[in-house]
């Protein structure tokens, strides 16, 4: 029973697994952001960071009633938002490229949506390795 963790802490492969997926989710978005120099539509929506998010998914159940369930509700939040504000940039680089300030005011949606995804990495991050969870989740 020595092994059994106590109720509402994490066990040491699930700890092990969010940190994989943070370490997958940031390279994702550092690869989406030095790739070409231009950032794509979403930073996260990579091979790398599809398989994070898939993992996520598959370990939130895991997580539920720890420290690490706000951790995933952030990751997963992050991922769709990010989604989210990618397309929009890109409707918005394309309904407007007619009068050239789609393409900065695009570009500029992606910058901003990559720095946001970035710091929510590095703040997510930084709390769990603190082994805290994320406040107001």
């Amino acid at each position: 029973m020595a092994d059994t963790p106590a109720p509402g802490t994490p066990s040491s492969s699930l700890i092990s697994t969010t940190l994989l997926i943070y370490a997958l989710l940031g390279v994702a978005a550092v690869v989406g952001l030095v790739s070409s120099g231009f950032p794509l539509i979403a930073p996260l929506t990579g091979v790398v960071g599809i398989v994070g998010i898939i993992l996520a998914y598959v370990k939130r159940s895991e997580a539920t009633g720890t420290w690490l369930e706000s951790h995933y509700r952030w990751l997963i939040r992050t991922f769709w938002f990010s989604l989210l504000w990618g397309a929009i940039g890109a409707v918005i680089f394309v309904l407007l490229l007619i009068i050239v300030i789609g393409v900065f005011i695009g570009y500029l949606i992606w910058v901003a949506t990559t720095i946001w995804v970035l710091y929510r990495l590095v703040r997510g991050y930084m709390l769990f390795n603190a082994s805290k969870p994320i406040p107001g989740m």
